[in-house]
């Protein structure tokens, strides 16, 4: 089969690579993640809205399946995947979110817990009055619609906003290289700057914080750097700090109960994970003040209550509490919108705003609204008064058109003899009814109204509600005309209706100013004694020390290893590879004698094959000595001084390849010095040698030492100890060895045939 090359298209990658993704970003830009700076919606909530006002989703209608909504919103206007939508759909509903949410929802739509909505086929919504306002006057024509993906439905480009909701309620959003991040504020102080906007408008960004001093969050909480946010609201970015809003209460048996009733915005609709935080700290003692830590909210509102030991310090831990968790947070803002284009074609362009120009774009697309607004009623009056002053004109020869119907053999006929005049084949009773006939000229309107007026109309009182209605047409368009050619005038329009929905949806702000920062934590640590306990598979735990006293010996038999040491210590292990690793002891659980603890490998970095050979406190190994004693024989004493780091890993000693510890022995420098002590070393194949322990070298830890024992070529060291020079036994395994039978170092080198029995 031939191949030609006229079905080939050959496009540069970098260039195809560069359209392609800029396409791809505006879409994800325009089309997702950024709202539209007029009614403050992305696509995704503007088309649900719509398909909810299509469905005549009303406050005053029941509720809605939201699978039905959802369905809608996908098939007409949002092929993007039904989850996304009800994602949205859920979201509008959130009170912790939004100040003023845009559909009312029935059922479990998730809670400021951090809990999920149920399926949508379980829940039900319907629209809120203040999204309403977004929607009320859609058949007036006001914005212009667009067809949808498929041309087979029309959407409206944007939603009539008649409230500043993108300033109201806020918005978040990640797009391809830009990202919004717009706090909600308090309805009423945004009104009443959007008021005063339109009253001065040279009016400064500092003026207009006079209305609107800060976000104000749902949530409510405490603004804690008030003096940035006039830098904020000038260059339309910058960063808030939040914090919870506490308060003090006595307690249990002489205690004190720091309860929170307000949260930081950022967590909003993740409170569990707050509360599970805090939990954590108190159960691993970082912050020993903490007796309990319990969630008593309710619907009345957010109450989380944290027990403190008697006689601690409150504004100590609330410092220490707002340093390490999210009780205070930092909200990033980024006023980012789209803008649309001058001649409204094309996607618009994102820009990130100030306070001022988000107010100033609100008031000119209010402008425009309200503008195309009294044109269409100026419009529809003007056409009713046409038809009014028609019927009014009627009436008044009232017999002479009934006369023109009982004389035309059809309603064209009639219809033309009063639009036109043509009273040709009409049958009439006289001349002169004809000539007035001719007289008439209606216009078709006017015509098709009489021709579809009930015999009803003719009553007296009728008659007089026809001469009321035109006087009230003409005093409104009159008010119409006067509105549409003074802006002042359209102003105090526009004013008024903004006055209105401050009384519907204004609300106390909710979020408190100050300018403060946390003062450091001072950690007042408690010292005392504990037992870590580890058994023979490596479980560790901490135990105080009175539950360890009061402990059987049976009980205590079941630990490999059992180190006393204080909560401010640090427990070190030092491993057959070499390796010394340190836990903090407030790292390690405490727990009950009878619980199981956790895995030692899981407290540090050990390996799965290393295997510990001495547990001890930091505190006792700095003012000890340390044997090393190696598989291959290599010996070696090490200053406790050498391992004060506070690295969590470190190497102890040097080792050949292949070579490992098989001894770690704690000494103090007095008996290594007097030599009140005698190391025993054991080989796999029973040679055995003794020797005092001062004919070792002191080494740094990074050396390998000297060679305790020569070993043949297939046999290397097992055991070593260090045990007192007149000992008759030690133990091996488990087994009482003999300790007289082994040999002094001067007697046998070498080291002699060890009884092992």
């Amino acid at each position: 089969m031939s191949q030609t090359t006229d079905n080939i298209i050959q496009l540069d990658f970098s260039e195809e690579m560069k359209t392609s993704y800029r396409d791809y970003a505006v879409s994800v830009i325009v089309s997702r993640a950024v709202p539209d700076i007029r009614d403050g919606l992305k696509p995704v909530q503007r088309r649900i809205l719509y398909a909810m006002k299509e469905l005549g989703l009303s406050p005053d209608k029941p509720h809605r399946k939201s699978a039905r909504i959802v369905g809608d919103t996908m098939g007409k206007y949002h092929p993007h995947g039904d989850s996304s939508i009800y994602d949205a759909l859920v979201h509008m509903t959130e009170n912790y979110s939004l100040n003023t949410p845009l559909v009312d929802g029935h059922g479990n739509f998730g809670s400021i817990d951090g809990d999920g909505a149920a399926a949508m086929r379980y829940t039900e919504a319907r629209l809120s009055p203040a999204a309403m306002t977004m929607l009320a006057n859609l058949e007036k024509g006001l914005v212009e619609f667009m067809p949808n993906f498929d041309d087979s439905e029309k959407e409206p480009k944007v939603l009539p906003a008649m409230l500043p909701n993108l300033l109201i309620n806020g918005t978040t959003g990640i797009a391809v290289g830009m990202a919004t991040n717009i706090p909600p504020h308090n309805p009423g102080e945004v009104i009443d700057a959007v008021i005063a906007y339109m009253d001065r408008p040279g009016i400064s960004i500092d003026k207009l914080m006079d209305y609107v001093p800060a976000p104000d969050f749902p949530t409510g909480g405490i603004i804690t750097n008030a003096s940035e946010l006039r830098e904020i609201y000038e260059n339309g970015e910058g960063k808030i700090r939040l914090r919870a809003k506490t308060e003090v209460e006595k307690g249990e048996n002489g205690r004190k109960n720091i309860v929170i009733t307000e949260i930081p915005y950022t967590i909003s609709g993740n409170k569990a994970k707050l509360v599970e935080n805090l939990a954590s700290l108190a159960r691993e003692k970082v912050f020993d003040e903490i007796y309990d830590v319990r969630d008593e909210s309710s619907k009345e509102g957010i109450r989380i209550v944290i027990e403190v030991k008697k006689d601690r310090d409150i504004e100590n831990l609330l410092n220490g509490l707002y340093k390490k968790t999210q009780m205070e947070d930092t909200y990033g803002v980024n006023l980012l919108a789209i803008k649309p284009s001058a001649s409204g074609k094309g996607n618009g362009q994102p820009k990130v705003f100030n306070l001022k120009s988000m107010i100033e774009e609100f008031v000119l697309f209010q402008e425009d609204l309200y503008t195309k607004e009294y044109r269409f009623l100026l419009e529809k009056a003007k056409k009713r008064l046409e038809i009014v002053e028609g019927l009014m004109k009627a009436t008044d020869v009232i017999d002479l058109i009934i006369e023109i119907l009982r004389g035309s053999s059809s309603v064209k006929q009639a219809k033309a003899c009063l639009i036109e005049g043509i009273t040709d084949d009409i049958n009439f009773k006289s001349e002169a009814s004809k000539k007035q006939a001719k007289t008439l000229l209606f216009t078709e309107p006017q015509a098709d109204a009489i021709l579809a007026m009930p015999l009803s109309k003719l009553i007296g009182l009728e008659i007089l509600k026809l001469h009321e209605e035109n006087d009230g047409l003409i005093a409104d368009i009159a008010q119409y005309e006067k509105v549409l050619s003074n802006v002042k005038e359209l102003y105090k329009v526009i004013k008024g209706r903004l006055r209105e929905y401050k009384k519907e949806f204004a609300t106390a702000r909710k979020t408190m100013l100050i300018d403060t920062v946390a003062s450091a934590y001072v950690e007042k640590v408690v010292v005392e004694d504990l037992y870590v306990c580890i058994d023979r598979f490596g479980y560790t735990k901490a135990v105080d020390a009175a539950a360890f006293g009061r402990a059987g010996e049976d009980t205590k038999k079941e630990f490999v290893q059992i180190v006393k040491m204080q909560n401010t210590d640090r427990l070190c292990i030092f491993t057959n590879t070499g390796s010394m690793h340190q836990v903090k002891a407030d790292k390690i659980p405490r727990c009950k004698m009878k619980d199981k603890g956790t895995l030692i490998h899981s407290l540090c970095k050990m390996e799965n094959e290393e295997e510990g050979l001495l547990y001890v406190s930091f505190e006792d190994l700095f003012e000890s000595m340390l044997m090393f004693t190696t598989k291959s024989g290599y010996i070696k004493l090490v200053s406790g001084v050498e391992f004060d780091t506070a690295r969590l890993q470190v190497a102890a000693t040097k080792l050949d390849e292949g070579d490992k510890l098989v001894d770690v022995s704690l000494l103090t420098a007095g008996e290594v010095l007097s030599g009140n002590k005698k190391v025993i070393l054991l080989t796999d194949k029973g040679l055995s040698l003794g020797f005092a322990i001062n004919e070792i070298s002191e080494f740094k830890k990074t050396s390998r030492g000297v060679k305790a024992i020569s070993l043949e070529k297939d046999d290397f060291l097992v055991f070593a100890t260090a045990v007192e020079p007149l000992a008759e036994t030690f133990l091996y395994n488990g087994k009482e060895l003999n300790a007289r039978r082994v040999r002094n170092r001067k007697r046998a080198a070498k080291g002699q045939k060890a009884n092992l029995e």
